[in-house]
Order: C-alpha cells, then sequence, then structure tokens
C-alpha cells in the first residue's frame, strides 16, 4: 500500500475531487480542483500557511482521488462527498433545514395544510423560508375563505362555524362546487395573483348588490379589504413570473453570517439567516461560491440567485445550479433598480441582527472582563434526584442563540450519591478532555450553574487539563455572577440584556438536564 508521499508523488493530473483522511480513515477535507496533483501539493510544500490549513495538513495521512471528465462534474461530486461525510475541515453547512411547503389537500372538501414531505402530484405552494410567514399565509386562506381545518369531518358543526370562520361543509352549509370556487380563489391567492384575485372579487360582489344579496355582497367587501391590506404589507414588489433568491452576506474571523430572501414570483414568503462556519482561511468571496454550492446542493433551486459582487466561479457557478435545477439559472449583480434596493434590504437585515445580537455580548465582555466577545457560550447543568440518575447537561449558544446540534449530556460514572460539586467536576473534565484531544472549538466563555463551589469545580477539572478559560457561575437566588477575576460577585440590572442572555442559557441548560434524568427513569421503569 502506498504511503502519503508517494501517494502525493502519483496523483492524477486530470479535474476531480480529492479527500484528506487522518490516520483512523476519517475524512477531513473535499476538495475539488482542474489539476488533482498540482493542487493537492500545494498543501504540503507552501510556507507560511496559515495555523487552520497548518492544522489540517498536520493530520493528514491519506488522500484519496477521483478523476472526473471536467470541472463541472468535480464540482457535483465535490458537493455529493461533502453531503456523504460532512469533513470537519469543509464548510459547516450540513444538508440544511429543509423548507415547507403549503399543501392544497387532494379530499372532497380540500383543506390548507403545512407539508416538508411534497411528493408526485400534490398541489404544493413554496417553499416558505420563515416558519411564520408560513402559517400566516394558511390563517389567512382559511379566514378569507371559510375553508375547514378539521381532519376529518364532523358529523355536526363546530364552534368555528358558530364564530363565522368555517363554511361547515360537514353539515351541508356550502356546496362542493362552491368550495372548489373557494380552493380556486386560494390557489391564486398562493400563487401571488392578488391583483386578479381581488379583480374577481370585486365583479362578485357587484353582482351579489345587483341581486340584493347584502350578506354575500358585504363578504366580498371583507376579502377585497384584506386583500388590499395584505399588498400594502407587501413593501417589495418586482412583479417577475419566476422565482428569485436574494443573498447577501458579511464576513466575520472564521464565520460567514449569510441572509437570503426567497421571492415567490415578485411576493418575499421569507428571510433565512445562516452562521456559516469556516474552518479554512478563504477571502468571503469564496465563502460565499461555497456557501451557495452546498446550500443549492439540498435546496430549491430559482430561476434568478441575486448577489451583490461578481464572483470570480460566476460561470461555473451557474452551469452547476442549471445541472442540479435541470433549467436555466442566472446569477445577477444589480447596479441599480428594484433588485440593487432588495440587496440593500437584505443588508440592513444582516446588520440590526448582529447589532443586536451583540448588544448583550458586548455588556458581558465589559461588565465580566472578558478577554474577548463571548461568540461561543457553553453552560452546564447538574440534575439528581436521589443517589440515582445523576446527570449532567452542556448547551452550546453561538452568537446568542442555541445550537442544538452541539448540545451535550452526560450520565455520572465517577462516584454515586449526591454531590453537585463532584458531578460538575467530571463533567467539566470530560467535556473538555474530549475537546482537546480532538482539537475542536474552545469557547469564548463557560457558564455553570450555582455558586462558589460549583465554580471552583469547574476551575479544578481545567486546571488538570491545562486549560485557562473564562468561567462564571450564575447563581439562582440573588442571579448573582461568580467570576475567577473578581472578588466579590458580580450584579447586573435586572433590565440588564446580558444578565437575560445569561438567564436564559441557565435555564436551557436546566430543561435539557431534567428532560435527559426523566429518560433514564422511565427507561428505569420499563427495565
Amino acid at each position: 500500500m502506498l504511503n502519503l508521499t508517494e501517494k502525493l508523488n502519483k496523483s492524477p493530473t486530470e479535474p476531480g475531487c480529492y479527500l484528506f483522511q487522518n490516520n483512523r480513515g476519517k475524512v477531513l477535507y473535499v476538495g475539488k480542483a482542474k489539476n488533482i496533483k498540482k493542487r493537492v501539493n500545494s498543501y504540503f510544500q507552501k510556507k507560511g500557511l496559515d495555523a487552520k490549513t497548518k492544522d489540517l495538513v498536520d493530520e493528514v495521512t491519506n488522500v484519496e482521488f477521483f478523476v472526473t471528465d471536467n470541472e463541472l462534474e468535480a464540482l457535483l461530486l465535490e458537493s455529493r462527498l461533502i453531503k456523504k461525510h460532512q469533513p470537519k475541515y469543509n464548510m459547516e453547512l450540513k444538508g440544511g433545514q429543509r423548507y415547507a411547503w403549503i399543501q392544497v389537500t387532494d379530499e372532497k372538501f380540500p383543506r390548507v395544510v403545512s407539508t416538508r414531505n411534497v411528493k408526485k402530484g400534490e398541489v404544493v405552494f413554496g417553499p416558505y423560508a420563515l416558519g411564520s410567514s408560513r402559517k400566516e399565509m394558511i390563517h389567512l386562506a382559511n379566514s378569507l375563505f371559510k375553508l375547514r381545518v378539521c381532519r376529518r369531518l364532523p358529523k355536526r358543526a363546530c364552534l368555528l362555524y358558530h364564530i363565522k370562520q368555517c363554511s361547515a361543509p360537514c353539515i351541508g352549509k356550502i356546496s362542493e362546487q362552491d368550495y372548489k370556487k373557494n380552493i380556486f380563489k386560494v390557489e391564486m391567492l398562493l400563487k401571488g395573483k392578488t391583483k386578479e384575485l381581488i379583480n374577481s372579487l370585486e365583479k362578485e360582489m357587484k353582482k351579489y348588490s345587483d341581486q340584493l344579496s347584502y350578506e354575500m355582497a358585504k363578504l366580498r367587501r371583507d376579502q377585497i379589504l384584506a386583500l388590499e391590506n395584505i399588498t400594502e404589507k407587501q413593501k417589495v414588489e418586482l412583479r417577475k413570473k419566476y422565482n428569485q433568491d436574494v443573498v447577501n452576506y458579511l464576513q466575520k474571523p472564521n464565520t460567514i453570517i449569510v441572509q437570503l430572501f426567497n421571492i415567490n414570483k415578485g411576493i418575499i414568503s421569507g428571510r433565512k439567516e445562516f452562521k456559516v462556519r469556516t474552518p479554512l482561511s478563504k477571502d468571503a468571496e469564496q465563502n460565499i461560491t461555497d456557501f451557495l454550492r452546498q446550500y443549492y446542493f439540498t435546496e430549491e433551486i430559482p430561476t434568478e440567485v441575486v448577489l451583490p459582487k461578481k464572483l470570480a466561479e460566476k460561470i461555473m457557478l451557474e452551469k452547476y445550479l442549471s445541472k442540479l435545477a435541470e433549467s436555466k439559472v442566472n446569477i445577477t449583480v444589480p447596479q441599480k433598480g428594484d433588485k440593487l434596493k432588495l440587496l440593500q434590504l437584505v443588508k440592513k437585515n444582516i446588520e440590526v441582527v448582529q447589532r443586536l445580537g451583540e448588544n448583550s455580548l458586548l455588556e458581558l465582555q465589559n461588565k465580566l472582563s472578558l478577554p474577548s466577545l463571548p461568540r461561543v457560550i457553553e453552560a452546564f447543568d447538574v440534575s439528581n434526584l436521589g443517589p440515582t440518575d445523576v446527570v449532567g447537561s452542556m448547551v452550546y449558544f453561538k452568537d446568542g442563540k442555541p445550537e442544538k446540534n452541539n448540545y451535550r449530556r452526560f450520565k455520572i460514572k465517577t462516584f454515586t450519591g449526591q454531590s453537585d460539586f463532584d458531578a460538575m467536576k467530571e463533567i467539566i473534565y470530560r467535556r473538555y478532555y474530549k475537546v482537546t484531544k480532538e482539537k475542536s472549538q474552545l469557547p469564548d466563555l463557560i457558564m455553570v450553574d450555582g455558586g462558589k463551589p460549583q465554580l471552583t469545580a469547574a476551575l479544578i477539572s481545567l486546571r488538570e487539563l491545562g486549560l485557562q478559560l473564562p468561567v462564571i457561575a450564575l447563581a439562582k437566588k440573588e442571579e448573582e455572577i461568580f467570576a475567577l477575576n473578581s472578588q466579590y460577585p458580580v450584579r447586573l440590572s435586572k433590565r440588564s440584556a446580558g444578565l437575560k442572555l445569561l438567564q436564559r442559557i441557565r435555564d436551557e441548560a436546566h430543561r435539557f438536564a431534567i428532560n435527559y434524568q426523566r429518560l433514564l427513569r422511565s427507561k428505569r421503569g420499563f427495565d
């Protein structure tokens, strides 16, 4: 079997992908290149590599190659390999969240529901990036056109009928034909054909008025007013016949913050934000290119992607997206007009979110004399009910928001009985022993639930591991903060954004620990 040096010397010169592996065979990084040999050898010949790339190279003990016919095929293969292996040195966008759609069910009296699993032949609209937008649209459709919401038709009218929120097909208050007409109007609404729908309702209102059916005419008038109000709220109206994604971003150390507005035929259907870890040092342009490739490998691809700056790989990226979408996809960089205004709107949203999020973090840095902004906070709690099922929990907050994929739970192993001090020592030691062994990212701040004893326990374990990290303890009774560098406990105002963040993190750690303890007790009950 060839060693690493021999493999590097005999690496192919064709386009394709390369996989760096460690001594356990785990894939550390997946890359693509026009010339594999030239690209792969550059990692091992360059001097003055940045710290992240040096860490990668130090771990590599093997490399595997996949040769392709051209660069486009290499690009597609790279996305598949990243999704399959989820390497720690690639951009951390591991199969992003799937958007949900609005579905009109195939029933005698159809319902309007939310779905994430779209099957062939189903009538769906979307996708909706923001859950609140989707729920609002479903509520609007149901309330405007009095649709049924019950899964099964009851034998008698429910409360919704009596408060005039349902047309009660269950007791024959509306015919199947008239109900289907309402469904047709709902579909017009979901397609963004608001103007055509209003025109149709105005004609019906006039017809009912001429027939002296004033109650029906009033219903149409109310529907028209509601739709006109929705149109007013839609500040950005592009009147396009195709879907767009408007993408803007902000590059930060080790992270790129991306916001995406999904425009569904001229209607903003939602907003999505990603804080994406960038393990290797690349410029913002390359990071956004990597993000788009990975994001659209699993998500719905629009006809047009609007970006703030031209990418060096624009043509190749367009070919890649078109291949995935099986239709033409354009990448646009506007210089003026509505699209530029949209980009500015997205950028403003990013800055507002960052400003609001960083206020609490900046306050904590100043009040607790921390060496850096506490972007990553790991918080620990111990839960016990008697001497059995003593457990610990760790929650992970990044930029003030929970990342549940990084939560951890611990079953106490080193002693029996009740001792929050010993339990805290154990879980802190186990957590950071593993982190240092795997060379994972250390947090900017560690928080333990409790007072001085819990703080002391955490510090003992960290010192045993040779680590010096900022640690605080938050005591419940007076909400006092105990810190290593403060002789007396720190008290923040009850209105303090920083204190509220710490309380939210502490409560989440407690909830996570309690849930784990209950799980263990329920399992023991079935043994």
